[in-house]
């Protein structure tokens, strides 16, 4: 499993009442577990700056992320970027494999 990170902005006229949130949410993430089952899903965050939320969730690969970020826009009116994740200490392992950095 990979691990993304995804921004998303909400069109102005995305959300007409507070109560579309939960609205949008809920159709949103039944959608995504029809789409993507094996996806996990770390968390949502909203996010006071250019964009409203931020969802961390783990994909089986890219094609799955990209289906998940297709369903946000299409639900939410909204723009979204798909960030893959790598995880510290994987990181460090494959700069090391360069040799450009010591042990």
């Amino acid at each position: 499993m990979q691990t993304f990170a995804m921004l998303t902005r909400l069109e102005p006229d995305g959300l007409q009442s507070p109560t579309a949130v939960e609205d949008l949410e809920h159709r949103v993430m039944e959608h995504v577990r029809v789409a993507c089952p094996t996806a996990q899903w770390i968390g949502s965050y909203a996010v006071c700056g250019p964009y409203d939320y931020l969802d961390l969730f783990r994909a089986q690969d890219l094609d799955d992320a990209t289906k998940i970020s297709a369903i946000v826009r299409s639900y939410g009116h909204a723009h979204t970027e798909l960030w893959p994740l790598t995880e510290w200490s994987h990181f460090k392992t494959v700069i090391h494999e360069l040799g450009l950095v010591r042990a």
